[in-house]
């Protein structure tokens, strides 16, 4: 018994590398790129002496009120201002231990006051005769970021079971791939919209492989994703070039100026354009998905459809999709901007003033660059889509179903 048990166990292995194999050389491909890339992204650099004087952010409870003289202001909506003089004990770093007098101040658009017991993150000042100063810099929020990360691994894996476990396997590639790799690369002075295109692409394919394996519906909801990203991104060129504007003009993009001004050669003109492929990622893999899948399932009941009528069933499919995208993503950018939207309806513009204002072109151009990504993947994709799958004529299980879901309905047969 003991034998046949094994060689049942042997057999389950050989037959989940039978269908996995290509997945894990895909995978292990991608590992080595990235891991080249990752080298080539960074510079080693030996850790600089710290000098005479230096601040660190440390970690610190309160363990007593001083003085607190913070009021709400009404005129702030409530919020508060003032100054509070601490008790803090310090719990990392090179002070751990030691207790200091911590002044917190406080205004409506930074600080809160602080209680006996909350934590808070301490900014320490140490000088050259070996005194030591610190002030509150933020209330302590590392706890509630980990709870609320928590609850979002937690329902994720509750409700999407396998594929929420791989979903969030892939959601930590993707942020891995734009934080070591994306950013490093840009850095460095690698072409902006080149670099982010091609990490896009990677971050396409790699999520494509956790969630689906290597089959016919993830190659083609790849390849839909790839191409809607690419029309996204000359969309978004075209935009700008009509509108005369580009990531100089963003809102945020002053200090990254003063970046390049110390010598790191950060290409800033393509930042626009690479924020509209980047943010019009997830909803055209989503597209994507939908229609390789919704069309791969109506090929595996009826194969004798041919390619134009499984074209037809992918528009089909794909136009219920793109209003509520569409929306989404224009909404997205809309609320993003929500506070400064409200401060120029409150100036009262001339309409002239306002559709002429770098705010409106920029906006424009990501709700609208981002949408046609999402619209015109809907077209590839299923064409895409169509073109493979009439190829095969006979009918294969979906990608992750068992070998007894390979039967078709006695109807269909």
């Amino acid at each position: 018994m003991k034998r046949k048990k094994g060689n049942a166990d042997r057999l389950t292995a050989g037959a989940w590398w039978s269908r996995n194999r290509w997945s894990c050389v895909i995978l292990a491909a991608a590992l080595v790129l990235f891991i080249v890339v990752r080298m080539a992204a960074v510079t080693f650099e030996q850790p600089q002496p710290r000098g005479d004087e230096y601040a660190e952010y440390e970690t610190g409870v309160v363990t007593d009120i001083l003085s607190d003289n913070t009021e709400a202001d009404t005129v702030a909506d409530g919020g508060y201002r003032g100054e509070q003089l601490l008790l803090a004990q310090v719990r990392s770093g090179q002070y751990k231990g030691e207790t200091m007098q911590v002044y917190n101040y406080v205004g409506p658009l930074y600080g809160q006051p602080l209680k006996v017991g909350q934590r808070a993150v301490l900014l320490i000042s140490t000088y050259r005769d070996g005194s030591h100063t610190a002030t509150v810099y933020e209330y302590d929020r590392a706890v509630g970021l980990a709870v609320t990360v928590g609850l979002f691994l937690l329902a994720t894996v509750a409700v999407g079971g396998k594929v929420g476990a791989k979903s969030l396997v892939a959601l930590a590639v993707t942020l891995v791939c734009l934080f070591w790799i994306l950013i490093p690369l840009l850095m460095k002075g690698a072409s902006t919209l080149l670099t982010v295109f091609l990490v896009c692409a990677y971050i396409t394919v790699v999520t494509m492989v956790i969630l689906g394996g290597v089959c016919r519906k993830t190659v083609c909801a790849a390849l839909g994703t790839v191409a809607g990203t690419a029309l996204a991104l000359l969309f978004g060129l075209l935009s700008q070039s009509l509108l005369r504007i580009d990531g100089l003009r963003l809102t945020d993009v002053e200090p990254l100026l003063q970046l390049r001004q110390t010598g790191t050669p950060l290409g800033l003109r393509g930042l626009l354009v690479a924020g509209v492929v980047i943010s019009a990622l997830g909803a055209v893999m989503d597209v994507a998905m939908s229609i390789s899948s919704a069309l791969t399932e109506v090929h595996t009941v009826a194969p004798d459809r041919d390619g134009r009528a499984l074209f037809r069933s992918g528009m089909n499919i794909g136009r219920d999709m793109v209003g509520t995208m569409t929306n989404t993503l224009i909404l997205a950018f809309l609320g993003s901007g929500l506070s400064f939207i409200i401060y120029l309806y409150s100036l009262g513009l001339d309409p002239r003033q306002l559709i002429s204002s770098p705010y409106m072109a920029t906006e424009v151009i990501s709700g609208i660059a981002s949408s046609i990504g999402v619209i015109l993947a809907v077209p590839l994709t299923a064409l895409i889509t169509s073109f493979i799958l009439v190829k095969d004529k006979k009918p294969k299980a979906p990608c992750g179903s068992k070998p007894e879901d390979k039967k078709l309905p006695k109807e269909v047969q």
